[in-house]
């Protein structure tokens, strides 16, 4: 054997017991990995920054649509005098 093959062996030797830190690296079945692909997937930036804007702009909208109701909570009212009365709506529980 030449030097050059016998160092391709310790090496192919060395990689086989490498171990990949985390459950990555770790025996498990088929079935594992596909209940559970967030542990085994790499992190993906772009997606991770789509989905926080979305999830943002979603909270943004909800903001506006509370803050919004107050507005809604109004009514014109006639009053026995025929005046025109801007009242606010109540619940018969109050």
């Amino acid at each position: 054997m030449s030097p050059k093959e016998v160092r391709k062996g310790m090496e192919s030797a060395t990689e086989n017991h490498h171990r990949t830190p985390g459950l990555r690296g770790a025996q498990t079945t088929t079935l594992f990995r596909v209940v559970n692909p967030e542990l085994f997937i790499k992190p993906n930036k772009p997606v991770m920054a789509f989905g926080l804007v979305t999830i943002s702009l979603c909270v943004a909208y909800l903001g506006y649509l509370h803050a919004m109701k107050d507005d809604q909570q109004l009514y014109e009212a006639i009053d026995s005098d025929g005046e025109r009365l801007m009242k606010r709506k109540t619940s018969k529980w109050e």
